[in-house]
């Protein structure tokens, strides 16, 4: 089971979020992408890094966190590495905050 401590943090970041943000919709956000399917394989890193105008280590850094937390699973093919969100993992999170958070009070 994940630590939702690690949950927490790795959505506590505008960059992760916007991440996960663009991963909702892969083919729209990443057209340019020929060398595999966006929604089928993912996206490569480096397309994700260039969309944010940030450096490939800083999103490495920023993509290995939500991984960690298991919103993201890498997949390689050849020198590539291609991240798909992981959508049963974020509607669990989402579940359990709900739960977690809401009073089961009615008004």
């Amino acid at each position: 089971m994940i630590e939702r401590g690690i949950q927490i943090k790795a959505l506590s970041s505008e960059v992760r979020m916007e991440i996960l943000e663009l991963l909702k919709q892969p083919k729209e956000n990443f057209a340019n992408q020929y060398s595999a399917d966006p929604c089928e394989v993912g996206v490569c890193m480096h397309l994700i890094a260039e969309k944010l105008n940030l450096s490939p280590p800083t999103i490495t850094r920023h993509i290995d966190l939500l991984r960690q937390a298991g919103f993201i699973v890498i997949k390689k093919q050849q020198r590539w590495s291609y991240c798909l969100r992981n959508e049963k993992a974020l509607r669990e999170y989402h579940a359990w905050l709900g739960k977690t958070l809401l009073s089961d009070i009615t008004t």
